[in-house]
């Protein structure tokens, strides 16, 4: 039987540039293959279909999404075998723990035509600027986003009973874990729920929840305390021993979206737009912080501030995204370079040596 593959995001394009939580993902990892080389070296099909044998053969395997390009991974891991292997070029560059002894760098330049690329290096730093400069035209228009969000929170702050807020988190609390106790140490994950990507917000909800058994749908507006409720339910469940895949916010990695008590079976998401869901089978539950928190007649007491701010949050947002579109186009030109200078079957026998080695690590683990 096919293992199952979980996909998440472990780096993401934010308000607050580039923010990456790889490394909380490959803490506990006894063999880590760090890929460098080029765009169009063949890293995230090497990582794919590694990972791909390895669902075949029965086990579950992550596949750490790449927010800057919705085709590509930027890592796999293999649990089970406490292995994985990851892109470490920037941005998420990863600095090893133990050199040789855990990790290990493999360069995939060495398969490509280097007197090639020097023909072409003008253009390749013309190109690397420019995307530079994509980037971090992104991440500047998400941060005025931000700021016009911030203007949309304070109205539902202002109107929030925080008494029944923290009434409503204890329930939680106590619904979740009662006097449970756990001896051991909780092992706590942080990811990305979503990301912005150069076709819009993507998340994997539907996936990372799929074999959760109780689902609670958090509805509500922006500040009207889910991120805040989200981390004290995390919080709770570490003081227990409760492990805790705490999901960021793709948007402000400040905040959080989903956390999920696997081994209780418990997930617990804003389930607003962009990541917007609705109950779809026995055991989903909403939870409408609005409904619950916030004064009646907020939304109609401030339509029209509400309406301006909204218009100018989604026009920000569509402008950034619009530059990580062009940094993805511009990546596509710098990537056919690369991809035209390679000799794959360098490639091949790297991925071949890579495959060998997880193969032995199976052997030792049994």
């Amino acid at each position: 039987m096919a293992g199952k593959i979980r996909n998440y995001f472990a780096g993401g394009n934010t308000a607050r540039g580039f923010h990456s939580l790889y490394d909380s993902n490959l803490q506990g990892l006894d063999r880590l293959f760090i890929l460098k080389g080029g765009p169009g070296t063949g890293k995230s099909s090497l990582m794919k279909k590694i990972g791909n044998e390895w669902v075949e053969k029965g086990y579950d395997v992550e596949f750490l999404h790449c927010s800057s390009d919705n085709n590509s991974i930027d890592g796999v891991l293999i649990p089970a075998l406490k292995a994985g292997i990851v892109d470490g070029t920037a941005p998420h560059v990863i600095e090893p723990k133990a050199p040789g002894a855990v990790e290990e760098y493999i360069n995939l330049g060495d398969a490509w035509n280097a007197r090639a690329l020097t023909v072409q290096k003008k253009i390749i730093q013309l190109l690397t600027e420019q995307i530079s400069a994509s980037f971090q035209k992104a991440y500047a228009t998400f941060k005025e986003a931000l700021e016009i969000h911030d203007d949309w929170e304070k109205i539902y702050i202002n109107s929030m009973d925080f008494k029944k807020a923290d009434q409503l988190t204890n329930k939680l609390i106590e619904s979740f874990f009662g006097k449970m106790k756990l001896n051991k140490t909780s092992n706590i994950r942080h990811r990305f729920l979503g990301a912005a990507t150069p076709k819009g917000a993507v998340d994997y909800v539907p996936n990372l929840t799929e074999e959760i058994s109780k689902r609670y749908f958090i509805k509500g507006r922006p500040g009207s305390g889910k991120s805040t409720m989200l981390k004290k339910l995390a919080t709770a469940a570490e003081v227990r021993g409760v492990d805790v895949e705490i999901y960021h916010c793709g948007f402000d990695p400040h905040s959080l979206d989903m956390v999920i008590f696997r081994e209780l079976g418990i997930a617990i998401f804003d389930s607003t737009a962009p990541h917007e869901y609705f109950p779809s089978r026995d055991g989903d539950e909403i939870i409408d912080m609005y409904e619950i928190l916030i004064d009646p007649g907020t939304d109609d007491l401030f339509a029209d501030i509400i309406s301006k701010i909204a218009a100018k949050y989604k026009s920000k947002m569509t402008e950034a995204t619009s530059y990580l579109a062009k940094a993805k186009s511009l990546h596509d030109e710098l990537e056919a370079i690369y991809v035209a200078a390679m000799d794959f079957s360098v490639v091949d026998r790297i991925q071949a040596r890579i495959a060998e080695e997880i193969k032995e690590l199976a052997g030792v683990k049994g």
